[in-house]
């Protein structure tokens, strides 16, 4: 049965040059799990918000939406409210009560639902998503994970048709990102609910979708079976960049065939396709300075007195001139290490010395001057001034020089740039304190394939004139493709550490596609262009 149908629809934001989205068209059937993709700024948060009727943004439109075979306009605030679901990005902009229980009450109170129902359905909405645990615990001290778990839970209470989710995992650990996954399939299989999700991290999503919507510049540029959409697309697509690694190798190499979308049926396409003769690439030998920039010894740090330690006995170092990322789950203490090497928090043992100096030594502020900055997640908070021109004059007056071009944006508002333009804003603005090391965090959440390459290319660039980079992720491609060295962060201290073919290759779970793909078949392939090198470098099988 159909339960969504959008035919030619076209918004224009008010004083906007141009189309956000131009006749989009294109329907969804009762339990279907839809992938919706596409570059920042290609119209596909804009699509969701007019597809949730409470959220569609003021604009010109054009075209229609129907639900069930009705327009949507004509939907009761009851239907429309309670037919439709949807789960942000950030989840802390959606919850909105202290406890678990209440938040997802919430929902069916405002409904008007009467209390048994709302008990009896409060109690089974928690123990389906198995979240009894923390069912009375306060929504401020729930991880990540927890906290983007109790939102889908508070929405799917209300017992939704379809339910949109807008890049719900960008700021989730690798595993946690399966597990929300897996969820949102048994949600879609198990309860027939329409799933349709905004996605720039696709790999853990193609083998499991029934449709791939493709959008380019607010147009629908592809829209069918994943492997139907991947294959129309081809390897000049500004959607390629964003593609796991398996159909980025089938682009690649030309092989032919039908588009492999995981790592099993990957696997299948190089081993069939692709000899192995040469098993690696050579490695090129490293640069590393042996001056060290970063240094930290047996470091503690808790955030009550008698809570638990978040960092443990935590030991690093980072050398001068080096890019060194940090991996790990959710709550293993990685952003806390870059708030206690900023000094923005303060360890009740061991020593940080940043260029041989102890941090404790830095007086008056003299961290800050020409030494050490660090980049927020929610670079937002950055923001203060009308025009991205202003951000920059008041930071580096008005003879500033930047290392990238962003001069296209000078003139707008912060608050209007795409998640990627607002990234290399705020990168921009902490330059120009011209630190010798930088700290950032989480800097590729959210952004398409093709800004991540641009945000990597940027640090490439930091390097080469000489800044040292810690950069914590949770996005091992990029950190292979990026870093010099990369470590996993476990319990508060460091597990391991390598350059990125040697530590990816040894890790299980936190390692690439391209990895888990080609292990025991190639050798140290951690990205995507390391498997389409080793292919042609050994040709095509007979």
């Amino acid at each position: 049965m159909e339960i969504l149908n959008v035919e030619n629809l076209s918004f224009k934001y008010p004083q906007s040059d141009g189309q956000v989205l131009s006749d989009v068209s294109f329907s969804a059937l009762r339990g279907e799990f839809i992938t919706v993709c596409g570059s920042t700024g290609s119209g596909k948060s804009t699509l969701l918000k007019m597809i949730k009727r409470e959220l569609s943004p003021l604009g010109e439109m054009s075209g229609e939406i129907r639900i069930f075979g009705a327009p949507q306009a004509q939907m009761s605030d009851y239907d429309a409210a309670r037919k439709v679901g949807i789960v942000f990005q950030h989840p802390e902009q959606q919850i909105v009560c202290d406890k678990v229980w209440h938040e997802i009450a919430f929902g069916l109170e405002n409904l008007g639902e009467p209390r048994e129902l709302i008990r009896r359905r409060v109690a089974e909405t928690a123990a389906y998503f198995g979240i009894e645990n923390i069912f009375y615990k306060k929504t401020a001290e729930l991880s990540g994970g927890e906290k983007q778990l109790v939102a889908l839970a508070s929405v799917m209470a209300m017992e939704p048709d379809i339910i949109l989710l807008d890049e719900p995992t960008s700021r989730l650990d690798p595993i946690a990102v399966k597990e929300f996954i897996a969820t949102l399939r048994r949600v879609c299989r198990e309860m027939g609910t329409t799933v349709i999700i905004v996605e720039h991290s696709l790999g853990d999503l193609l083998e499991i979708s029934d449709k791939l919507l493709v959008l380019e510049n607010g147009r629908v540029a592809a829209f069918g079976a994943p492997r139907d959409a991947v294959a129309a697309l081809g390897k000049n697509s500004s959607v390629a960049e964003m593609l796991p690694c398996a159909p980025r190798v089938y682009l690649g190499t030309d092989a032919g065939g039908v588009c492999p979308l995981g790592i099993t049926d990957g696997r299948e396409y190089i081993e069939k396709n692709f000899k192995n003769d040469v098993r690696s690439l050579e490695r090129k030998a490293g640069d590393r300075s042996e001056n060290i920039a970063l240094e930290l010894k047996n470091v503690y740090f808790k955030y009550q007195k008698n809570g638990r330690d978040i960092l443990s006995d935590l030991s690093m170092k980072v050398y001068d001139g080096e890019i060194f990322a940090i991996l790990g789950g959710n709550g293993s203490g990685k952003t806390t290490a870059l708030g206690v090497i900023a000094g923005l928090l303060r360890a009740y043992a061991g020593d940080i010395k940043i260029f041989g100096k102890k941090s404790s030594e830095y007086k008056n502020q003299t961290l800050y001057k020409n030494c050490l900055s660090m980049l927020f997640q929610d670079v937002q908070t950055l923001f203060l001034k009308n025009t991205v021109y202003e951000e920059l004059v008041d930071v580096g007056g008005k003879d500033f020089s930047l290392p990238y071009d962003i001069s296209s944006l000078y003139s707008k508002h912060p608050y209007d740039l795409s998640g990627g333009e607002q990234q290399l804003v705020a990168l921009a603005k902490v330059l120009l304190t011209k630190p010798r090391i930088l700290l950032l965090d989480e800097p590729t959440k959210g952004l398409d394939g093709g800004v991540k390459k641009q945000i990597s290319d940027v640090i490439k660039g930091l390097k080469k004139s000489g800044i040292t980079v810690v950069v914590v992720t949770h996005d091992a491609d990029f950190a292979a493709n990026t870093a010099d060295r990369c470590a996993l962060f476990f319990g508060g201290e460091v597990i391991s550490s390598g350059e990125p073919r040697e530590f990816f290759s040894s890790n299980v779970f936190y390692t690439t596609e391209a990895c888990r793909m080609t292990r025991g078949y190639y050798d140290g392939a951690v990205t995507s262009d390391d498997v389409v090198a080793l292919c042609r470098l050994n040709g095509r099988r007979e």
